[in-house]
């Protein structure tokens, strides 16, 4: 269970959202309001699903880089599955007609650098393991 990535949860919220799990469906579900605060400036602030869809990512984000400073074979395996999350976003940004929007752009963005991270801490860490017996 370690070694699956985390951007999972995104990326199965936002299709459960195309499949109209969280009301009508299709993507005019991911401008609907999830939240609206009056401001004391007047102001109203309001985050859309597809919002909440980023934040929720970003948060992911920061624990899958937290995951990434562990040193074991869990560590390259959930690697490998977040690379092959990141190739899984980029063929249904692709190739749906649903995903091509700027939501799922950001989301596979955030997995990508979920990717490039996960790899350069890994290899950071990695090299200060390296000791030199003089």
């Amino acid at each position: 269970m370690a070694a699956v990535p985390l951007m999972l949860i995104p990326f199965i919220l936002y299709n459960l959202a195309m499949f109209g799990i969280f009301g009508g469906g299709g993507t005019a579900v991911l401008n609907d309001k999830v939240l609206s605060v009056n401001m004391m400036s007047g102001a109203t602030w309001t985050m859309s699903l597809g919002d909440l869809f980023i934040v929720i990512s970003l948060i992911i984000l920061f624990m899958e880089i937290f995951k990434a400073t562990r040193r074991s074979a869990i560590a390259l395996l959930d690697h490998l599955f977040s690379m092959a999350l990141f190739v899984v976003f980029l063929v249904e940004f692709l190739l749906v007609a649903g995903a091509a929007t700027q939501i799922f752009f950001i989301l596979m963005l955030i997995s990508l650098v979920d990717v490039i991270a996960g790899f350069t801490v890994s290899i950071k860490t990695a090299g200060r393991d390296v000791s030199i017996g003089l």
